[in-house]
């Protein structure tokens, strides 16, 4: 059955992304959405939309029956972008049943790499490396102990479902051991309704790097390179970037061999992305395998051209893939900002509220992918994310300058955001010779600044915000009688003043 609408089962940012990737290829769009959702962007931009609220209280979009009504009623396939349903193999299965076509693997694949024990035994029967730990979930206690010592501390215990950080603690000693495995065991369950957990050995000072694939339901599978994911705050991804800065050339190719010959093996098709810790010595070892859509997909759209979300619907269709593996050229660099309705100021704090002014960045390289607007109420109810801010330069340091011009342009007003947090990112030594691990935010980078920062008089700021406000009025005022002098202009003055204004 060829796809003529396209449902996207998701909100927000992604949403649109879904929807304009459809439109590209001429197909109608349909929105779901909550009642909290009923002005949001996503659903004026579609075609057609229908609320899947069963009273003003009900905020869930985890609805696979309504969904699946609403698809087979309209005739659309559904892509579910990335959280809600994305990953539920049971929901997969529901679509196969009922002949609605979806947007990503096989419910198959989906449950096969949904289970982290049940993936690393796959993966390493593939061929690929895996964290030391255990295969199975931990049976009890007795079990811990005595895989932990066979192990070797430091461990993380991990969920066997789900991700998103849910269901992990990291334990270095051997009295919380026990305690952190039942706090895992908790959070597991009430995050995605089972509490298994495994082990696995804690790499020290770790790097996230992550190849990012794309198969076709005809055998062809082929890498769009690799990102750098190590700037997370509590085991979520808050910058990445393509492609990693850290590892070598030799251990890129061989990690990007690997995880195209694995996918080959398992039959897998549409977009998936293979995750990998890699140590101090460049050794590479697989962590897990997200059966859809990444967040960060944009920097690695970014340096290959490739137009990720198209292809899984033309993948979904039974089309090839319009490319070889020769064909898909790396060409510069590209880094993505998660911008977050949070106060970095206050620990990350969520920051619900209005946005009365929302002025996103232009010009050359660079992209924001959004669902925010002026006037736009952004909800306690959901993920944090408003937008995502990428840039791309020929250079790692011309991406970086892109990306902090963008970050200086951006104006988001009437509820706190990150992007103070990513502009001091960007000026970071660490960072800026792209050498940073995961532990970036508790070792490398300074928040008390940010604190210290929120503690100066707002009064300095609001003198410098005049500052410059005269002196454009001045040269203004000024180019209208004369002709200013070469390095007199308007941006030379302006440039000054930005400094001022940037150190508050």
């Amino acid at each position: 059955m060829k796809i003529k609408k396209v449902l996207a089962a998701n909100r927000g940012e992604i949403a649109i992304r879904i929807f304009r990737a459809a439109k590209m290829l001429r197909l109608e769009t349909v929105a779901v959405y909550t009642h909290v959702d009923r002005a949001a962007p996503h659903v004026r931009y579609a075609n057609e939309a229908y609320c899947i609220s069963d009273s003003d209280d009900d905020t869930s979009y985890l609805k696979p029956d309504k969904i699946i009504e609403i698809a087979k009623k309209t005739g659309a396939a559904i892509h579910p972008g990335y959280g809600f349903l994305s990953e539920n193999a049971d929901f997969v299965e529901q679509c196969e049943k009922a002949g609605v076509v979806f947007i990503g693997p096989s419910s198959k694949s989906i449950r096969e790499m949904g289970s982290k024990t049940g993936a690393r035994k796959i993966m390493s029967e593939a061929g690929v490396p895996i964290v030391p730990g255990t295969k199975d979930p931990i049976k009890d206690t007795e079990d811990l102990k005595a895989t932990v010592a066979k192990v070797g501390l430091p461990v993380m215990l991990k969920a066997v479902a789900g991700g998103g950080g849910k269901g992990m603690r990291l334990v270095h000693d051997e009295k919380d051991l026990v305690e952190m495995f039942e706090l895992a065991q908790s959070e597991a369950l009430r995050s995605f309704g089972c509490g298994d957990v495994y082990v696995e050995k804690y790499i020290e000072h770790p790097h996230h790097v992550e190849v990012q694939i794309i198969g076709d339901k005809h055998g062809n599978v082929v890498h769009l390179y690799d990102r750098e994911c190590s700037i997370q705050r509590r085991n979520q991804k808050v910058i990445e970037e393509a492609p990693s800065p850290y590892i070598s050339d030799v251990t890129r190719e061989r990690m990007l061999e690997v995880s195209v010959n694995a996918c080959k093996k398992i039959g897998y098709f549409s977009a998936g992305t293979l995750e990998y810790m890699v140590d101090k010595d460049q050794n590479f070892y697989f962590l897990e395998m997200n059966t859809r859509l990444q967040v960060e997909h944009p920097v690695t759209e970014l340096i290959t051209g490739v137009d990720l979300v198209r292809d899984m619907i033309s993948v979904a269709n039974g089309d090839t893939l319009p490319y070889t593996q020769e064909e898909i050229v790396r060409r510069g660099h590209a880094i993505e900002c998660r911008i977050y309705a949070e106060d970095p100021e206050n620990q990350f704090m969520p920051s619900p509220g209005t946005i009365t002014v929302h002025e996103p960045p232009t010009g050359r390289n660079v992209r924001v992918d959004h669902a925010a607007h002026e006037g736009y109420t952004v909800p306690l109810f959901y993920d944090p994310m408003i937008a995502k801010l990428s840039a791309w330069g020929r250079t790692r340091d011309r991406c970086i300058q892109n990306l902090e011009r963008s970050l200086l342009e951006y104006k988001i007003l009437g509820i706190k955001t990150t992007i103070p947090f990513h502009q001091r990112v960007m000026k970071n030594e660490t960072f800026l010779k792209g050498i940073y691990d995961t532990t970036f935010i508790d070792t490398k980078f300074d928040l008390e600044d940010l604190k210290r920062r929120k503690d100066l008089d707002p009064a300095v700021a609001v003198v410098a915000a005049t500052l410059m406000q005269y002196v454009m009025e001045q040269d203004a005022a000024a180019r209208a009688t004369t002709v200013p002098e070469v390095g007199e202009s308007l941006w030379k003055h302006y440039g000054k003043m930005q400094k001022i204004a940037n150190r508050f």
